[in-house]
């Protein structure tokens, strides 16, 4: 049994028009949700074995908010330039070359190829992973070669709406 928690980064700032896609930061909103959603999931008991995220800033800095509150090793998070802009068939030959010893996988990314993936694996539709959101799949595969459409069972959806502030 593997597990795949696809999370999309935190909302991101517009602030400044000239920064690049790559280098937008998160917004204050975005600074509040991550580490609100790391609670989240640290209450949940979700520590991952692996997390990839693309080196995107906003990404970067979402996985290591949630992996600062869930106790992942910020220095063990994997920076993969292929997750930045990339599809969800992109993403998905990534996940099947992830090491077998790897139970549990996070995926920090971005729109639309998160909100794709959980459609595309998982059992239960969404017409969209908001930012912050985490999306888990429950896949009953023994290797993650072995991962293809409509494999996965979805376990949660967690985003920061569905808690009242």
């Amino acid at each position: 049994m593997k597990a795949l928690y696809l999370v999309r980064h935190a909302k991101s700032s517009w602030k400044y028009p000239q920064l690049d896609d790559f280098e937008r930061p998160l917004n204050k909103r975005g600074r509040k949700n991550a580490p609100f959603m790391g609670r989240v999931l640290k209450k949940r008991d979700v520590l991952p074995d692996l997390v990839l995220s693309s080196p995107a800033n906003r990404t970067t800095m979402t996985a290591r908010i949630i992996a600062g509150k869930i106790g992942f090793p910020l220095e063990k998070i994997v920076y993969t330039e292929s997750i930045y802009c990339a599809s969800s068939h992109i993403i998905i030959k990534q996940i099947k070359q992830v090491d077998n010893k790897v139970n549990k996988l996070m995926i920090v990314g971005h729109n639309p190829a998160i909100t794709n993936l959980a459609n595309t694996l998982g059992d239960k539709p969404v017409s969209n992973v908001p930012t912050s959101a985490i999306y888990c799949i429950d896949l009953n595969i023994s290797a993650w070669k072995k991962i293809k459409n409509r494999s996965g069972k979805t376990q949660f959806f967690e985003y920061p709406k569905k808690y009242p502030s």
